[in-house]
């Protein structure tokens, strides 16, 4: 067999271990191993428990070497904002918070203070979201100075992990980029802003490009995993790396559908004018400094916390039926409404909300699939809408790329919203687009275009 390439692409929900190689000219995919991964509830906080996580990184890496694959490098990539402080000594101060937790609660009224919000968006060009890193950063200067003290390097979670495989720090950019601590014009850390709001800005290393060489294995994860390889950075953001899965090079717009629904295009600049600001678009940072022009909307975590309440009694399949039967139910909900965010009860939070607004409430499980599927798909209409008129460009197709490609209920809606033509897949986009990192790295593909050809040949494409 030809070289492969292992990407290990960790979501807030699980993980999953991919092996990729070229085969013909059409990339091929195995998946070796997964694990479940959550925010851990102790006394309050929500928490991410990133010895465990590390674990199971290396028992994936292990299963690679049980199912005869050795790669010829790996990568990680995870959500966006969370990070760890690590002492001098290299190991993490204090506990490691997940982005869902409330300490940054008011910490924008704090920020403010500092710096109003629209010339924070100006510098930076990204949306406020309350969970962002800044605003963690900042609570942890309010809440625990003694930690952040103690902090000598800052590391966003794939960038940590890699540390921990590799004994080697290095920061990946388009992760950093969600931030907001990023300056888009240099493509690096705002030092003058860091300091402006009285954080450390020594603890943050010089940022790197997606392709870069991290190094080998340490000697003692080679005993335990039974193999080395070569550990580089990919777009170690999971929505860079699967917009970089895109089976389109026409500039199409594009969904990545997850838990999130991640809705934009790719620009060369970022758009930081007034309509961008007040619409709460971001400019993140992409493969080869391309920007990701996007709107972070609610996504599949609705329906997500309503079957779980349901004990996961259906299927996604049975819901989107569900919600087909209840189509011509009239209720529908803001999906960015802050109430949907962590509530302890999604269904209720969508009744409650629904009430509040004067509209029909919904009791059945068919009649909140349909006001959760048709607000998304709503709210889908709208934000392509706004990327028309703020970018001054009509685009005639959407990419759907990542799990949510396989929600064809959802995507037919979206179809119907939008008015636009709407392609599906492929699926693993962030695990493909983590391993087109590594291809290109590698020589194997020559650049993004050239992968992306591959990517439209080598996997199925719905058509909406």
């Amino acid at each position: 067999m030809n070289n492969c390439y292992l990407a290990v692409d960790i979501g807030a929900s699980s993980g999953r271990h991919i092996i990729g190689y070229l085969e013909d000219g059409r990339l091929k995919l195995k998946e070796v191993y997964r694990f479940e991964n959550s925010m851990e509830l102790d006394l309050g906080k929500r928490l991410w428990n990133v010895d465990r996580l590390f674990k199971e990184i290396k028992n994936g890496m292990a299963a690679c070497k049980k199912a005869g694959f050795i790669p010829a490098s790996m990568s990680i990539d995870t959500w966006a904002v969370d990070y760890v402080l690590l002492d001098g000594e290299g190991r993490a101060a204090g506990e490691t918070f997940g982005y869902r937790d409330n300490r940054t609660s008011r910490m924008d009224e704090v920020v403010y203070e500092t710096i109003p919000e629209p010339e924070l968006y100006k510098r930076t060009g990204i949306q406020k979201q309350i969970f962002n890193t800044i605003y963690q950063l900042t609570a942890d200067r309010e809440k625990r100075p003694e930690v952040l003290k103690q902090a000598k390097t800052f590391l966003m979670l794939p960038d940590y992990f890699q540390y921990r495989l590799t004994g080697v720090m290095k920061s990946e950019y388009t992760n950093a980029s969600s931030t907001q601590l990023v300056n888009p014009d240099t493509r690096q850390w705002d030092k003058e802003l860091i300091e402006l709001l009285r954080l450390p800005s020594d603890i943050f290393l010089p940022l790197e490009m997606p392709g870069t060489f991290v190094g080998e294995l340490l000697p003692e994860v080679v005993n335990e995993v039974g193999f080395n390889t070569k550990v580089r950075l990919c777009a170690s953001h999971d929505t860079a790396s699967a917009v970089m899965a895109m089976p389109k090079n026409d500039g199409s717009i594009y969904i990545s559908s997850g838990t999130w629904s991640l809705m934009g295009v790719e620009l060369q600049d970022a758009l930081r004018d007034e309509n961008s600001h007040s619409g709460n678009f971001t400019n993140e940072g992409g493969y080869d400094y391309r920007f990701r022009y996007l709107k972070n909307i609610m996504g599949l975590w609705m329906i997500q916390s309503v079957r779980h309440e349901t004990k996961d009694a259906y299927s996604f399949a049975q819901l989107c039926e569900m919600a087909e039967d209840e189509r011509d139910f009239p209720s529908r909900v803001d999906v960015n409404d802050s109430s949907f965010f962590a509530p302890l009860n999604m269904s209720e939070a969508i009744r409650e909300y629904c009430k509040k607004t004067d509209q029909q409430v919904p009791e059945t499980i068919g009649q909140l699939s349909t006001v959760v599927y048709q607000s998304l798909a709503e709210s889908y209409g709208q934000t392509v809408k706004e990327i028309e008129r703020n970018t001054g460009k009509a685009y005639d197709n959407i990419c759907i790329i990542g799990g949510g490609a396989n929600a064809d209920y959802l995507n037919a809606l979206t179809a119907k919203a939008t008015g636009k033509a709407v392609t599906a897949g492929p699926t693993e986009a962030t695990a493909i687009g983590n391993m087109v990192a590594q291809l290109i790295a590698g020589k194997e593909i020559k650049d993004l275009k050239s992968a992306r050809e591959i990517i439209a040949s080598s996997f199925d494409i719905k058509n909406y």
